[in-house]
């Protein structure tokens, strides 16, 4: 068993301020999308002037905001939202979805594109890569802060968390999600869009790779308390999350080769 590094999850303050890790993470997610955009902006197949990258990167974060909360308490605190409408503008007890973040993230990108007159796929396809470096931030500060850890284990490498209750040598499962749906999905979309791709190709891929490599990780996630598992015994929510969004990765995948198909062809003749 390895022992955890009991890391303070505030960085530092400043006065009666605290600046948690989780933060910081999530401002340097950003900062790495803002530098990457402004670096691909500069190739021609990405329809995105340099200036335009900062309203980009801004309306992509207030998506990950509005839709990560609200996703949060209507796929995991419905009851809560129930019974207290106004738990929703609670963002200091925490509680961030992916899954809404991401729907948030579409719908401002959509509205980004409408409004500078863009088009909607290659500027998906851009972000679907500005974001897994973000997510592997994300899920560093997340084992800073000792939460979402993993199911109990005897594996060499297990840790036991100083904030579990139980006090249960667990999966760092936060680790395992920081490497694969970050540093392994990151890297996959890099291969993948090194040579031209059709449009809407790279953002179907995200969604096809993310949806699988969470679904792998939640087996060595401990379930939410409150929700446990959900389906055939063994099935969480998170994985039931993932099954649509791969779904509609391999949709866009599909869409995306049918389409550059078709225009080859009608090139032909």
């Amino acid at each position: 068993m390895l022992p955890y590094p009991d890391i303070d999850p505030v960085a530092f303050s400043l006065g009666p301020v605290q600046v948690h890790w989780y933060g910081l993470a999530y401002l340097a997610g950003l900062a790495f999308a803002w530098w990457f955009g402004v670096q691909r902006s500069k190739r021609p197949d990405v329809p995105l002037q340099r200036a335009q990258v900062d309203d980009l990167v801004f309306y992509s974060a207030l998506g990950v905001v509005l839709g990560g909360r609200i996703g949060y308490a209507i796929f995991y605190g419905g009851e809560r939202l129930l019974e207290n409408p106004l738990w929703l503008f609670r963002l200091w007890e925490g509680g961030m979805s992916f899954h809404g973040g991401l729907l948030g993230v579409v719908v401002a990108i959509f509205w980004f594109t409408r409004r500078r007159d863009l088009p909607f796929g290659p500027v998906l396809d851009l972000v679907a890569l500005m974001a897994p470096v973000g997510l592997a931030l994300g899920r560093l500060a997340n084992f800073i802060g000792q939460e979402l850890w993993g199911r109990p284990t005897d594996v060499p490498w297990a840790m036991v968390f100083p904030a579990d209750p139980l006090q249960l040598a667990r999966h760092p499962s936060q680790l395992y999600q920081f490497a694969l749906e970050g540093v392994l999905l990151f890297l996959i979309l890099l291969w993948f869009s090194s040579r031209p791709r059709p449009t809407w190709s790279i953002a179907g891929l995200f969604g096809v790779g993310y949806g699988c490599l969470r679904f792998i990780a939640e087996f060595f996630r401990e379930p939410d308390a409150h929700i446990g598992i959900q389906a055939f015994g063994w099935m969480t929510r998170g994985q039931l999350l993932c099954l649509p969004m791969i779904a509609a990765g391999l949709f866009l995948l599909w869409w995306a080769y049918r389409n550059a198909a078709t225009t080859a062809k009608r090139g032909a003749r």
